[in-house]
C-alpha cells in the first residue's frame, strides 16, 4: 500500500476548520482508493509568531523538505500581526525555497451553485507566477518617518522564471482546449511586461498547436467578466495573477470555492496546496466557513500526487453535495454540514 507524508499548516482563523475539513475527505477517500495519508500537524500561525517572534522555526524549511505535500489552511491576523509579516514570514518562504513557481487555480461554477454574471459555462485556469516579479522583495525604504522618506519596489523578471512560468501554461493548454491568454501591461511598463510578451512570442513558435494571445491586465479583467466562456489558460505574473484570481474566485462563486495549488514542477520539492480565501477573522468563531474550496485543494494535491482517480472521486462528491444546494450560498451551512454532505457523497 503507496504512504504519502502530509504536512498540515491550518494556520490561522477558518484555516483550522476548512484543514480538518478537508483532511476527514482525504483520509476517506484514501481508504476507499487503497492509500494512505498519514499527516503532521505543525501549529505556524500568527499566534505562533506572537509567542516565538516567528512564523515557523527557522529549520521550519528543512523541516517540510522531507514530505511528499503541503496542505495550508489560511494565514494571517491582521489586527495581531501586520500581513506583511506573516506573508513574508510563511508563505512566500515556502512558495521560494521550495521552488513551488507555478500557482495554479481553476475557475469553473460547480452544480447549483450561482455566480454574478449571465454567463455560466466557462471553465479558466488560472497560471500564476509565483516566485519572482511583483513579489520578489526587493527595495526598501529610507528616511523612514521624514517629510523626506522614499519607498522602492523593483520588480524581478528573469528570463528563466518567465520562460517557465509560460512553458508550464503552454503544456496545460495542450491538455485542456489548446488555448493560451498572456496576459501583461506592455504598453506601460516597456521594459518587464515587453520582455514577457518577447518571450511569448518565441515560445508560441514552439507551441504551434496551441493558439496564443496577449492581452493587457485591464483587457482581461474585462473579458473574464463580459467574456469568460472564450478563456482557457490564461498565465500572467506574480502581481497580475494574484488579482486576476480573486476576480475569478468571485465570478465563480465567492472566495469559498476558489481552491489553489503552488506547484514544484520537477517535483524536488514538496509542493503545496491551500485554498485561496484566507483566514476571515471576522467569521472565525461562527463555524460556517465553506471547506469546499480546501476540499477541492486536497483533490488538486492528489492529482499531483499521481492518484488522478482518487482526485476525480473527491471532484465528484464536491459536485453531488452542491447539486443538492449544499454550500451553495456562502453562510448558510455550517462546515461540518458541508463536510459530513461530501463525505456521504463518496460513500
Amino acid at each position: 500500500m503507496k504512504t504519502y507524508s502530509i504536512a498540515l499548516i491550518p494556520g490561522d482563523g477558518i484555516g483550522q476548520d476548512v484543514t480538518d475539513a478537508a483532511w476527514q475527505v482525504l483520509s476517506t477517500v484514501a481508504r476507499h482508493s487503497g492509500f494512505t495519508l498519514t499527516g503532521t500537524p505543525f501549529p505556524w500561525s500568527c499566534a505562533f509568531y506572537k509567542e516565538t517572534g516567528a512564523m515557523m522555526p527557522r529549520d521550519g524549511i528543512d523541516t517540510l523538505r522531507r514530505f511528499d505535500a503541503i496542505l495550508l489552511g489560511a494565514v494571517g491576523w491582521p489586527a495581531e500581526v501586520p500581513d506583511a509579516v506573516s506573508l513574508h514570514g510563511l508563505l512566500l518562504p515556502i512558495r521560494k525555497a521550495f521552488v513551488q513557481y507555478a500557482n495554479i487555480r481553476p475557475h469553473r461554477l460547480l452544480p447549483c451553485v450561482q455566480g454574478p454574471l449571465k454567463a455560466e459555462n466557462f471553465d479558466i485556469l488560472c497560471i500564476r507566477e509565483n516566485t519572482e516579479g511583483e513579489y520578489s522583495g526587493a527595495g526598501g525604504r529610507v528616511h523612514q518617518g521624514t517629510a523626506d522618506e522614499v519607498a522602492v519596489e523593483t520588480s524581478i523578471f528573469t528570463r528563466a522564471g518567465v520562460e517557465r512560468i509560460l512553458r508550464f501554461g503552454f503544456e496545460q493548454a495542450r491538455l485542456r482546449r489548446g488555448k493560451l491568454a498572456s496576459v501583461t501591461k506592455s504598453n506601460a511598463q516597456k521594459h518587464s511586461m515587453v520582455f514577457w510578451d518577447e518571450i511569448t512570442r518565441e515560445l508560441a513558435a514552439e507551441y504551434s498547436d496551441v493558439e496564443a494571445t496577449s492581452y493587457h491586465i485591464d483587457a482581461m479583467a474585462a473579458r473574464m467578466v463580459m467574456a469568460p466562456e472564450s478563456l482557457d489558460v490564461v498565465v500572467a505574473s506574480n502581481l497580475f495573477g494574484d488579482i486576476l484570481t480573486d476576480l475569478g474566485a468571485a465570478i465563480q462563486g465567492g472566495l469559498g470555492f476558489a481552491a489553489s495549488a503552488n506547484i514544484n514542477p520537477d517535483r524536488s520539492a514538496p509542493s503545496m496546496f491551500e485554498p485561496v480565501h484566507g483566514s476571515a477573522p471576522d467569521i472565525a468563531h461562527l463555524r460556517i466557513a465553506n471547506p469546499i474550496a480546501a476540499i477541492w485543494s486536497g483533490a488538486m494535491m492528489l492529482e499531483h500526487l499521481g492518484e488522478r482517480e482518487a482526485a476525480r472521486m473527491i471532484m465528484d462528491a464536491l459536485e453531488r453535495a452542491t447539486a443538492r444546494g449544499i454550500g451553495t450560498v456562502p453562510g448558510k451551512d455550517r462546515t461540518e454540514t458541508i463536510t459530513a454532505a461530501v463525505l456521504a457523497a463518496l460513500d
